[in-house]
């Protein structure tokens, strides 16, 4: 019985089409999309993703309890009415049992449950938890688990969630009220979403003795004209107050069937130095007004922003390496956090005088760093590029 079960609900599985591409679920959601971007037909492998999670990489059951929605977002594949969309819906045991015989047999290592909404919010949060209650305590699965948060659903929802999961996203989609307005009618920015983050910030300050998911968010950008800057500012709020773990962006794509079809895609390299800008606030501990953004509200999208910033504020004023604090040598293009450290380390041991020093202590580039910077009171030599 429970093989045919199983069998039933990875035939359900392969009809459910790619959904690994509408939502990122890992630390390296580009490398999710690019994976999948031309595939056209699907089995039930194909909701597998080998993902970046927080205790490492993972192969991740990523999958909904329904693709039916009674949702009307403009932008979404599973929107309602959507004639091209295949309706697959399971029941917690169905799914939890899949999800079971799928790791026993070593095939995934971790759970991303979303779901369309149908017979609102608060019912179909009660199946996503049913599923991982029976995962977590039926079952005794302790690895990964990242729940879908519904809009509006009720505090005590929101808890359980998050005592099941390791991480919980719930989705803004825009970073403002009017822009979701323009991109998904239904739902209610502060109400049914800003507050989800919120509490669940409360949550975990509360019960700061309890094990509680992280939380995290995704916004689609360029549909409805928003800005980096609206992205960012909003991100930077996130980070600062609710204490995400990150924000995703996700580069708007036409789906045919839904109201936005004939508009044109984002490009990707928009994605990118929006992720790029995302990191200087989260790990680089930027403020929102050092980035630079163009008049129009936007980043550039040639340079990234980093090395954008650096060519107004240390052109003319270079960071001595011998000298500087660990928050100044992260203001240089092509040194991270492993760099800075490993340079305020060697340097105890003596003057770093060359461009050859910082390669042999891990600067891989030290050529592209050279003109933001002084060794010893001095810039070293570097070939200018003509173009």
């Amino acid at each position: 019985m429970a093989g045919r079960l199983v069998s039933e609900t990875l035939t359900k599985l392969s009809q459910m089409g790619d959904v690994t591409l509408h939502e990122p679920a890992g630390d390296s959601p580009q490398a999710e999309r690019v994976r999948r971007a031309r595939k056209q037909e699907f089995n039930f492998s194909d909701c597998i993703a080998n993902l970046q999670t927080p205790s490492g990489p993972k192969p991740v059951l990523k999958t909904m309890m329904t693709t039916a929605c009674e949702r009307n977002c403009h932008y979404c594949v599973f929107r309602a009415g959507r004639a091209k969309t295949k309706r697959v819906t399971f029941q917690p045991d169905e799914m939890a049992t899949t999800f079971d015989t799928l790791e026993r047999a070593g095939k995934v290592d971790g759970l991303f449950l979303s779901s369309g909404i149908i017979k609102g919010s608060v019912t179909t949060q009660d199946k996503i938890i049913d599923t991982a209650d029976i995962i977590r305590n039926r079952q005794g699965y302790r690895g990964y688990i990242h729940l879908k948060i519904m809009p509006g659903i009720e505090y005590d929802q929101l808890y359980r969630s998050m005592q099941l999961a390791d991480r919980i996203s719930v989705n803004l989609e825009a970073p403002t009220s009017a822009r979701l307005a323009a991109l998904a009618p239904k739902k209610v920015f502060i109400e049914e979403l800003v507050q989800m983050l919120q509490w669940a910030q409360q949550i975990r300050r509360d019960r700061q003795n309890e094990r509680l998911a992280s939380s995290v968010t995704q916004f689609v950008i360029g549909a409805v004209g928003d800005t980096d800057l609206e992205l960012l500012s909003m991100s930077a709020k996130l980070y600062s107050q609710a204490k995400l773990a990150r924000v995703y962006y996700s580069a708007f794509s036409p789906v045919p069937g839904t109201p936005f079809e004939g508009l044109p895609a984002t490009e990707a390299i928009r994605e990118f130095r929006l992720y790029q800008s995302s990191f200087l606030l989260r790990d680089y501990k930027w403020d929102v007004e050092e980035l630079p953004f163009l008049s129009h509200g936007n980043l550039r999208a040639d340079v990234d922003p980093k090395q954008a910033w650096a060519d107004v504020h240390l052109i003319h004023q270079p960071v001595e390496i011998m000298r500087a604090e660990r928050e100044q040598l992260l203001r240089v293009p092509g040194i991270g956090p492993v760099g800075a450290d490993a340079i305020i380390r060697n340097r105890r041991r003596g003057a770093l005088s060359e461009l050859l020093h910082l390669r042999q202590i891990g600067i891989r580039r030290p050529d592209r760093l050279a003109k933001y910077i002084l060794l010893n009171g001095k810039q070293p030599a570097y070939q200018r590029r003509l173009f």
